[in-house]
């Protein structure tokens, strides 16, 4: 997997911007110049929305009525190009033929991101954690998307009739319905995950180990209402429509549903204590790269392909040693990394370097 060449026009500070690259690509410049903007407009070509949680109106520069995107890819030694039109709303089209949605283009581009915001990973609420591994699975599975959408169908029906209830009680029969809709749809979810995780803990603590020097353990667990170790889709769905059932009273008084997947954690620890309550800064920052790493390499494990890396700001605050180690963990891959001074990674490997300035490029 490699981006040849990327086209960017009217996107958040940059006006016009068309670079080529090479499998290491260094994006330096002063902060604010546009270089983490330049990787968010890769990250697109995932079919992902923005990884700073911005909306696809706010990615349009000020003052135009459109942005537009384009890259030329090589994808299983097959070269292709895609390109994606955000004015109102967004649009993609591979090869010239237009898709019935973005995210359609992550069949054919996978991409990790690493952004220092991505700490809240582990310092924030189960939220990011759970957008951490449906994110992943929907680059690896091209229906997950499918299944969440159901799901967020699903939990906004019974949310809205657990609101009427208090007006209604003859609606109550209908907690019946949607109890088993919600539960065949989150069971799927539940499996999913749990899987995922399952698979990609040996390779998170691999990476961890080698980032820690070896002297600490990264554990992974996945926190729902029961027991998610090696469970099936169908127990999954039974064990979920009797908790729902268990705690219908309560969601009825809170008027939401309070056990499902879409309250469910994944739990991270150090040493089996808790990296949000107990981890240092350090161990905090190194357990999300050991999560993105081991993404890139669970993903290249199962789909045959080394996904693109984009690390935006990782080497700051990381000593020469695992600078290293990062790097040779996507040695293989193409690699974008943007940085206020490109020596501290072009004394690591050569590369291309593409200066960025007031939205610009300007190549070395």
């Amino acid at each position: 997997m490699k981006i040849n060449r990327a086209e960017i026009e009217n996107y958040r500070n940059i006006e016009h911007i068309c670079v080529d690259f090479n499998e290491i690509n260094i994006i330096y410049g002063e902060n604010a110049q546009g270089k983490t903007n330049l990787l968010e407009a890769l990250y697109l070509f995932t079919g992902a929305k923005s990884f700073r949680g911005a909306s696809d109106g706010e990615l349009i520069r000020f003052s135009a009525d459109f942005a537009r995107m384009k890259a030329d890819f090589v994808n299983k030694n097959r070269e292709q190009s895609a390109e994606i039109i955000i004015k109102g709303k967004r649009s993609a089209s591979l090869n010239g033929i237009k898709k019935t949605s973005p995210s359609a283009l992550g069949d054919e581009i996978k991409a990790v991101i690493f952004s220092p915001s991505h700490l809240y990973m582990i310092k924030e609420g189960p939220a990011g954690r759970r957008k951490f591994t449906d994110g992943a699975l929907c680059q690896l599975k091209s229906n997950y998307r499918g299944v969440l959408r159901e799901y967020n169908r699903c939990l906004l029906q019974r949310n809205v009739l657990l609101k009427d209830l208090q007006q209604n009680t003859q609606l109550y029969d209908l907690l019946y319905i949607w109890n088993r809709n919600l539960a065949r749809a989150g069971a799927k979810i539940i499996y999913q995950r749990e899987r995922y995780i399952n698979a990609l803990l040996p390779f998170a603590k691999d990476i961890y180990a080698g980032l820690s020097g070896g002297s600490e353990t990264l554990g992974l667990k996945i926190k729902g209402a029961f027991d998610y170790s090696g469970i099936s889709a169908a127990d999954a769905e039974g064990l979920l429509i009797k908790e729902l059932e268990k705690n219908q009273a309560a969601d009825m008084a809170a008027r939401a549903t309070t056990a499902g997947p879409h309250r469910d954690d994944l739990e991270i620890t150090v040493n089996s204590k808790s990296a949000r309550n107990f981890g240092s800064q350090g161990q905090q920052r190194s357990c999300v790269l050991a999560l993105k790493l081991a993404e890139a390499s669970l993903l290249k494990e199962m789909t045959g392909e080394e996904p693109i890396a984009l690390l935006d700001d990782v080497m700051s605050e990381l000593d020469e040693k695992r600078q290293d180690y990062i790097l040779n963990h996507i040695k293989d891959g193409q690699v974008f990394i943007t940085c206020c001074d490109k020596n501290t990674v072009l004394r690591l490997k050569k590369g291309k370097t593409v200066k960025i300035e007031g939205g610009k490029a300007v190549e070395d």
